[in-house]
C-alpha cells in the first residue's frame, strides 16, 4: 500500500477512534446540573449541553467546541467533556459543550458561522444558567480550536453580529491556524483537502491567521509536541503576530498526543495548572475561584 493512502487512513481512524465516544455512562457529581440538547437552531446537529453548579450565578463560562475533522465528533464525547467538567464546573464554572453541523452539509465556514450563533444564543440565556455574559472563555479542540479561533480572530464580524466580548480563547491543538500554508504544501493531507477544497480566496476566509488584523483578548495555543504534522509551528506563527498586534498571546507545548491534549485537559496535572494560570489572570474572579490546587500538584509542578 502507498505509504500516503496508509497515512491518510492511520489519520482517520485516530480521528474516529478519539471523538466517537459519548458520555452515556457518565456520572456527574450531586451539585452540578446538566441540561442536555438546547437547541440553538433549526438543524438537529445545531444544540448544545450546559453543565452548571446548582448554586451557580454570575459565574464563569466554559464554551467548548469539539473537534473530528470538521466531519466527525460529538458534544457528549468523554475527552471533551469529562475531565473539564469534573474540574472547572465543580470550582464554580458554567460548561457549555456545542455541537455544530458537520462535512459535507456544511463546511467550516459554515461550522465557523454555527459557533457565532451558539455563542449569541449562549449569552443570551446564559443568566438562566447561572453565567454572565461577559465572563465567557472560548475553548475548541482539533478542528473546534480552528473554528473557536477563526471566529475569535475577527473582531470586526464579531461586533457586527452584537456577540459580547469576551475573555480569552484557548484554542487545543489546531494543526491549521494558516489553511493557506497548509494548503498550498505538495501533498496536503485528503481531509484538509475534503474541508477546504482548492480556492484560495478560501483557505484566506478560512485561516485564522489571515482574518487577525487587530489586538485581541487574551489567547492560550496549546500544541501537542510529539504531532508529525508540526502543529506548534502553525500555532508559534499566530501567536507571533497577536503579540505584534498586541494581544497577550502565549504558546503552550506539551508533550501529549493529540488525543490526550484534549482528554488530559481538566486531570490534576502540570498541562491543568498552566491553563489554570493562564485562566487566573482572565478575572479576579476567576483567580479567586482557582486560587487553590492540590498540594501535589504545587509541588510536581514548582
Amino acid at each position: 500500500m502507498d505509504s500516503r493512502i496508509r497515512l491518510f487512513f492511520v489519520a482517520v481512524s485516530i480521528f474516529v477512534l478519539n471523538f466517537m465516544a459519548v458520555t452515556d455512562s457518565y456520572a456527574v457529581s450531586d451539585n452540578i446540573k446538566i441540561l442536555k440538547d438546547i437547541p440553538y437552531g433549526e438543524s438537529q446537529k445545531q444544540k448544545l449541553d450546559v453543565y452548571m453548579p446548582v448554586d451557580a450565578k454570575n459565574a464563569p463560562v466554559i464554551f467548548m467546541v469539539h473537534g473530528g475533522a470538521w466531519r466527525l465528533g460529538d458534544k457528549e464525547a468523554k475527552a471533551v467533556v469529562r475531565n473539564k467538567v469534573d474540574h472547572w464546573v465543580n470550582k464554580g464554572f458554567v460548561f457549555i459543550s456545542v455541537n455544530y453541523r458537520l462535512l459535507p452539509e456544511a463546511h467550516p465556514l459554515k461550522q465557523a458561522a454555527d459557533v457565532e450563533a451558539a455563542l449569541i444564543f449562549s449569552q443570551k440565556e446564559i443568566d438562566k444558567w447561572g453565567g454572565a455574559p461577559d465572563k465567557f472563555i472560548l475553548m475548541g479542540h482539533s478542528a473546534g480550536a480552528h473554528l473557536v479561533s477563526l471566529v475569535s480572530s475577527d473582531l470586526n464580524a464579531a461586533r457586527e453580529k452584537r456577540i459580547e466580548p469576551w475573555l480569552g480563547v484557548i484554542s487545543l491543538d489546531s494543526a491549521v491556524y494558516d489553511v493557506v500554508q497548509v494548503m498550498s504544501a505538495r501533498r496536503p493531507p485528503r481531509f484538509y483537502k475534503n474541508a477546504f477544497g482548492e480556492k484560495m480566496a478560501y483557505w484566506k476566509k478560512a485561516s485564522p491567521i489571515y482574518q487577525l488584523s487587530e489586538k485581541t483578548p487574551p489567547f492560550l495555543a496549546v500544541c501537542a509536541l510529539p504531532r508529525k504534522d508540526d502543529s506548534c509551528s502553525q500555532a508559534r506563527s499566530y501567536i507571533e503576530k497577536s503579540k505584534s498586534l498586541g494581544t497577550d498571546a502565549q504558546l503552550l507545548e506539551v508533550d501529549y498526543s493529540h488525543k490526550k491534549v484534549n482528554s488530559e485537559l481538566g486531570k490534576d496535572a502540570c498541562y491543568t495548572q498552566s491553563v489554570d494560570e493562564f485562566l487566573r489572570r482572565l478575572h479576579p474572579d476567576i483567580n479567586s475561584m482557582l486560587s487553590s490546587q492540590s498540594a501535589r500538584t504545587r509541588k510536581n509542578c514548582g
